[in-house]
Order: structure tokens, then sequence, then C-alpha cells
């Protein structure tokens, strides 16, 4: 049982440190740069490890599925205890069945010990999923808040920056990070405020 619960901590660790290595892409720049055609190109960057240390949505959809890790975790490891409880049991009163009994209880025994297996694996399954979805949801969010902004700005390139990324270097006066977090969540504010009111509205109903 440890093992499922090493499996979903890791799957939680890389649903973190995936978010790192998402490209944000959009039209921005508060520099220039010569593109083919001999215009300059307006650009900028973001650091994409101040965008999930510190954007909302990150931290609250992070808590959401470290927590049905732990439930799914714990319901895990109920299966199992529960399975150790008649293995045990069984142990105990081997000696005084017959043969055709023990082979029975066995082969029953086999088969939960297969069926709480293919739960393990369809739970890793689910996080995976879960994982999945939030890291499409983030890039959306952000290269869409990202093209709005670009386009009000006159901006035409976004580059990702951070331990990963090809971006050796760039002046601090490019760095747009600050602005962009602060909208990011302001739109996340604006969306849940929203969401609360629509839920609100549909109880009432």
């Amino acid at each position: 049982m440890k093992n499922l619960s090493l499996t979903l901590n890791v799957v939680l660790l890389l649903a973190v440190a995936a978010l790192y290595y998402l490209h944000f892409s959009g039209s921005t720049s508060s520099g220039t740069v010569s593109g083919s055609s001999g215009r300059n190109l307006r650009v900028a960057y973001v650091n994409s490890d101040t965008i999930t240390k510190y954007y909302e949505y990150v931290k609250v959809n992070r808590e959401k599925l470290e927590s049905k890790g732990k439930k799914l975790d714990q319901d895990l490891k109920n299966r199992a205890q529960a399975l150790q409880g008649e293995i045990d049991s069984y142990q105990r009163n081997v000696n005084s069945m017959t043969i055709g009994q023990a082979r029975a209880v066995e082969e029953d025994l086999g088969k939960k010990r297969q069926n709480l297996q293919l739960y393990q694996e369809s739970l890793s399954q689910e996080m995976m999923v879960e994982q999945d979805k939030m890291m499409k949801d983030l890039y959306d969010k952000v290269t869409g808040y990202l093209r709005k902004y670009g386009q009000q700005r006159g901006l035409e390139i976004v580059l990702k920056y951070d331990a990963t990324s090809d971006l050796l270097y760039a002046g601090d006066s490019l760095d747009i990070s600050k602005e962009v977090l602060e909208g990011l969540n302001a739109q996340f504010k604006a969306d849940q405020a929203a969401k609360a009111r629509k839920d609100s509205t549909d109880t009432k109903k």
C-alpha cells in the first residue's frame, strides 16, 4: 500500500512540476528584435515560476488535487486493510478447513488481491486525468490572457523564462510577469465570483 501512496504523491508532484514546463505563447513585448522582414518585433517574457507559484488558480486546483489524492489513498488503504484482515483470518483457521474449503478461500483471496491491484491502477489513472485537465485549463487561461494582453499593448511575442527554457538572459525591463499575474488573479477572482452567483441562483431554483 506504500506503493500507491508513493504513486499518488508522485502524480501530485508531477502535476505541479509539469506546470513549470508550460509554454506561454501569445503576442507581447516591451523590447524589440528584428524579424526576417527587417521590421522590429516587440518582445517580452513571463517568468513561469512566478505564475505557478502565485497564480490563485494553480493554488486552488493544486489543493483540490492533493485533497482528492489523500481521499483516494485512504480509501485504498482501508480496502487493503480489510483484505489483510481476511488473509489473517484464513491463516488462523486454515488448519480446521478441508482441502476444498482452503482452495476456495485462497481462490477468493487471490481474486480480491487482483481486484485491489486493478483498483490501485484505476486510481492512478484517475489522478493522471485530473492532472492533464488542470494543465490544459492552466495553459488555456494563461495563453488566452496573454493574447488579449498582447493585443492591447501592441506586443507580438511572449517568451517563457525558467531554468529549463532556452531564454538564458533577458533584462528586467522585458519582464511582464507581475502585471500578467495581477491580471490573471483578477480574472480568476471575477470568474469565481460569477460562478458563485450562478451556483446561488441555481440553488434557489
